[in-house]
């Protein structure tokens, strides 16, 4: 074996791509990892070896290998998206341990481009919270194995921080895909509504949930994206100079941010500032009903997830969650409080090409059993450290997380990226920069194997 685990995927596409390695290889040393090291964290729900080996000699086997963007690839799924021949469990004891006939339209894709799915991975009840955690384990960050990984694709994220394969598959309703990968120390896209294909639960979110990659590079993280999309996004020949505002203040009333991130914020600022690029500091004008507008939203999409399940085996935080929401899905279908949000917001984008705040407002809550915790304190454990992701859900703009610093316990910190509709590329350009500027670890010390 040529230590495989911890290469990036395009290293890895490139290797059996030319045959210096075989799929069966790179798809044996990582499911090895998985099963001696996941045991502290708790990325997978579900682990499939014999399954994942079969379809590695399947790829080796085709004959448009040369051709595979991600040939040989592992990749972990979050699950709460359909892999033929396995059930999807979206975190609860409620919904049915039913095999999936067809893999969701994303999974085929990554399939299709020579990927090998060897798992899927734990997310908190109905992928409602910031963490991760419930009745298929706790996933723990990598980094801190005291905090968890976040959520709600917090299994994915903590599975490519450690190592465990290098790619995911998550998805993000209110900062599912972002929270994670800065508490995880990756890059990650939220894309804009429609690029990506989503059929995420039940309507997804009303909309707001969009499916999308997680990996520890740029250059990984556009590959992947590029096959979800099925389009290839290339780079700028020439960095183009934006118009970058900056931001650090909460868009939801009474939540303040910690030091580290707003110091990153900072840093950030001052090297795009030094690369060429017009930044400046200006706040968006959020409306103070936003936290609201958030709550509805958010509690709405759960009872949408919710209906048809059995409520004596939902969590209590869920079923009070749920039954908020029953009272706002009328409202909330409507999206006339999303669009007066666009309508807000849009001409600060159109004085500005790229927004930069805190991806987060401080550090993951300590790892542990939050679905036995009370709703409240759900919630405001949640609001209280990711303020910042869920207003590019409502609007459905694209927006990333990007790894810059670290906090006091060495863990990671990390910026948001976000752009106006159909710029996901220049937010791609723009972390590449800042990967070159400042680049970070890509996975935990010892891929959190201590």
């Amino acid at each position: 074996m040529g230590n495989w685990a911890g290469r990036s995927a395009a290293e890895i596409a490139d290797a059996v791509r030319e045959k210096r390695v075989t799929p069966r290889e790179v798809v044996a040393e990582h499911l090895a990892g998985i099963e001696r090291f996941d045991g502290r964290i708790e990325a997978f729900r579900k682990v499939r070896p014999e399954a994942a080996l079969a379809e590695a000699d399947e790829v080796a086997s085709r004959t448009d290998l040369a051709e595979l963007p991600l040939a040989g690839v592992p990749v972990a799924v979050k699950d709460n998206l359909a892999v033929r021949g396995e059930s999807h469990r979206n975190g609860t004891a409620a919904s049915p341990d039913t095999p999936a006939a067809e893999d969701h339209v994303t999974v085929a894709r990554l399939r299709a481009a020579g990927a090998v799915v060897v798992g899927l991975t734990n997310v908190p009840e109905l992928c409602v919270f910031g963490t991760t955690d419930g009745v298929y384990g706790v996933a723990r960050n990598p980094w801190d194995l005291s905090r968890t990984a976040g959520g709600s694709s917090g299994g994915s994220a903590a599975a490519v921080a450690a190592g465990l394969v290098p790619i995911a598959l998550g998805n993000d309703g209110m900062g599912s895909l972002r929270i994670p990968a800065a508490n995880c120390g990756l890059v990650t896209l939220k894309p804009g509504h429609g690029v990506v294909p989503a059929g995420i639960g039940n309507g997804d979110w009303f909309g707001m949930s969009e499916n999308g990659p997680l990996a520890t590079t740029v250059e990984d993280l556009r590959l992947m994206f590029g096959v979800l999309a099925g389009t290839e996004l290339g780079r700028a020949e020439k960095p183009s100079r934006r118009k970058i505002a900056v931001a650090v203040r909460s868009p939801l009333a009474g939540v303040s941010v910690s030091r580290p991130y707003t110091t990153a914020v900072r840093q950030a600022a001052g090297l795009l500032a030094r690369a060429g690029h017009r930044v400046r500091r200006a706040e968006p004008p959020y409306p103070l009903s936003l936290g609201v507008t958030s709550l509805r939203h958010w509690t709405a999409g759960t009872a949408a997830d919710a209906e048809g399940l059995d409520p004596a085996r939902l969590a209590r935080r869920t079923r009070v969650h749920a039954a908020l929401g029953r009272r706002f899905v009328r409202s909330v279908r409507t999206g006339g409080s999303r669009e007066r949000l666009r309508d807000r917001l849009t001409p600060f984008f159109a004085e500005h090409d790229v927004l930069l705040t805190p991806a987060l407002a401080r550090r993951s809550p300590q790892a542990g059993p939050w679905h036995e915790r009370g709703w409240l304190r759900n919630v405001l454990a949640n609001a209280a450290y990711s303020p910042f992701t869920p207003p590019w859900n409502l609007t459905g703009w694209p927006a990333m997380s990007v790894p810059f610093g670290t906090l006091p316990s060495g863990a990671p910190c990390a910026v948001q990226l976000v752009g106006r509709p159909g710029t996901e590329s220049v937010l791609l350009d723009l972390a590449e920069e800042l990967e070159r500027l400042h680049p970070w670890q890509r996975t935990a010390p010892a891929a959190g194997r201590r």
